[in-house]
């Protein structure tokens, strides 16, 4: 799918952006790389059936959305660990330039797709975070508000060998986001993860913006020898979401869990991709998500599992479930295996269904009332992926928005 130029957006326009930060020649030669492959970039690949596509990302009118030089956000990073390094770009690069030189754009091409280059030429927002050899930190947060009519983000993790990190990371819109930023808006966040040999990474992501604003989002990360790349993806809030997570295992006896829940209602339109490539032996996957649908929202899913000719004695599981609270809900998923290996153990499976009337019954028999016993059941539905959450105060982030959601 192509798109069309933003006539506002100009060389001019990103070395402002690049001058402005301070940020060395060899990022802003990558910035003009990526302004100039939106030329010829494609919009990401949706799923299609003869006479229909399943999200229109050609319909975005990117010249009202995009407003490159009035980014504006509010962005709190923490870490529980002096030995690990959580910064913005800006404060990074003196110390550290020589480690994102080397990292940047080498999990994530920025030429990828039209809005990943989009994003890689205009981003003014975004967090490095660095983890050293033998560092063990389990409470990085990055909580993020966004206060104008589009932001981009990019995030870079680099774990090194034998490390560990947990990072939890949410967007929200801020209580500015009116002033200067009527209409419609769009948020993009790009995220690279770097795992290094017998290193640990979870990355934990939660978007909650109103439901005037588009968000694309793409997060991929590459293992090294034993290394463990884990996803937790939840998405609530946006009209539009676009949402792709992925891993590369790239080195022998690397493993990956995506987790993903949604919850959908009004008109909201989810697009949510887990994909996973086993490129060594013993490696193993598990993609699970469960979703929930009411009034006319939808959601389209794809899972792809592809097990290369090399990647031998490998296991890779996918389940995604989706539960409908309304008869003009919309859901359709697509899993795939991909396999080009016969030592492999894989299996895939998709579900859509509406709440049990035996056991909606059952809870109103006790005296429950319908709409209570149908929360619970709805609360219930998620357990299972919760219960993948290793990280309490994530998962209680989510229970949270869950019940919010069906009051």
């Amino acid at each position: 799918m192509s798109t069309k130029a933003i006539e506002s957006l100009s060389e001019d326009t990103v070395r402002r952006i690049a001058e402005e930060r301070d940020e060395p020649e060899w990022l802003l030669e990558t910035r003009l790389n990526a302004l100039d492959a939106l030329e010829t970039a494609e919009l990401p690949d949706v799923i299609q059936t003869p006479g229909r596509r399943w999200t229109d990302l050609e319909a975005l009118d990117f010249e009202a959305l995009v407003d490159p030089l009035n980014q504006s956000d509010t962005t709190e990073r923490t870490a529980g660990d002096d030995e690990v390094v959580v910064a913005p770009f800006t404060e990074a690069f003196e110390e550290y330039g020589d480690v994102l030189e080397e990292h940047f754009g080498t999990v994530l091409d920025p030429e990828h797709n039209y809005l990943t280059a989009l994003s890689v030429a205009l981003f003014t927002t975004g967090t490095f975070v660095y983890v050293p050899e033998g560092v063990d930190v389990e409470d990085v947060t990055v909580r993020a508000e966004m206060n104008s009519r589009s932001l981009f983000s990019q995030t870079l993790v680099v774990a090194e060998e034998s490390s560990s990190v947990t990072i939890l990371e949410s967007i929200e819109s801020g209580s500015e986001a009116g002033s200067g930023s009527e209409g419609d808006r769009y948020f993009s966040n790009l995220v690279e993860v770097v795992g290094g040999e017998n290193a640990t990474v979870q990355f934990g992501s939660l978007q909650n913006l109103d439901d005037d604003t588009y968000t694309y989002s793409l997060k991929r990360g590459v293992t090294d020898t034993y290394a463990t790349i884990d996803w937790i993806e939840s998405n609530f809030g946006s009209k539009l979401t676009r949402s792709d997570v992925e891993t590369e295992l790239n080195g022998d006896g690397s493993e990956s869990q995506i987790v993903g829940t949604f919850f959908g209602s009004e008109d909201q339109h989810f697009d949510v991709n887990a994909r996973v490539w086993h490129q060594a032996e013993h490696t193993t996957a598990d993609l699970v998500t469960r979703g929930v649908l009411d009034d006319v929202a939808r959601s389209v899913y794809e899972g792809v599992q592809d097990v290369g000719r090399d990647a031998w004695n490998t296991s890779s599981y996918q389940r995604e479930n989706t539960l409908m609270l309304s008869d003009d809900a919309e859901a359709d998923a697509s899993p795939k295996l991909i396999i080009h290996n016969h030592d492999t153990e894989a299996s895939h499976s998709a579900t859509v269904g509406q709440v049990d009337a035996e056991d909606l019954f059952y809870l109103e028999s006790r005296s429950i009332d319908s709409r209570t016993a149908r929360n619970m059941l709805v609360e219930g539905f998620f357990v299972p992926v919760l219960e993948e959450i290793a990280v309490d105060e994530f998962r209680e982030d989510v229970e949270e928005l869950v019940v919010e959601r069906l009051q």
